[in-house]
């Protein structure tokens, strides 16, 4: 659970976790600050994406591949001209909805990264202090910020993928 990832970020990246102390040393704090922000939302996210973009990888057929190395292609020029292009729309997908899932957590930020806050963390504090009706503005906001990357990339992925 995400509540729970957010208390294991703290135990090691926090200022008396393991990793914590080590990067204090250096003058590097991992604790309610943006860096710590985008630790947690990497790490609630990070699941989705290698899930979603394994999916993505195992479509793309093996045949393509080996045709492509009996050509003489580098394994790096079959990824890069061969299997990338055909899982872009596989891993387009994945990035949306890893995008879509880290702007809305809520468990791992709020033990995390409590401040800044995020638009989860934001709108739930004004939701108890001040109720409904103070945070339609930005439950439009944080819409408006969430749906452009995913619809892009999924358009531009479908140009890519043909």
């Amino acid at each position: 659970p995400p509540l729970a990832l957010g208390i294991l970020l703290v135990s090691v990246f926090g200022p008396y976790g393991t990793l914590g102390e080590a990067l204090s040393a250096v003058g590097i704090g991992l604790n309610n600050n943006p860096g710590a922000f985008v630790v947690a939302q990497f790490y609630g996210g990070l699941p989705y994406f290698v899930l979603s973009a394994r999916s993505a990888f195992e479509q793309v057929p093996l045949d393509t591949e080996e045709a492509g190395q009996t050509l003489g292609a580098s394994a790096w020029q079959v990824f890069l001209r061969l299997t990338l292009p055909q899982a872009a729309r596989g891993l387009a997908a994945a990035l949306a909805i890893t995008w879509v899932r880290v702007i809305g957590e809520f468990g791992i930020v709020l033990v995390f990264s409590y401040f800044p806050q995020g638009m989860p963390v934001k709108l739930f504090v004004n939701l108890q202090n001040d109720g409904v009706d103070a945070v339609y503005a930005l439950l439009w906001v944080l819409l408006i910020v969430t749906l452009p990357l995913p619809l892009w990339l999924v358009m531009r992925a479908g140009r890519v993928g043909r």
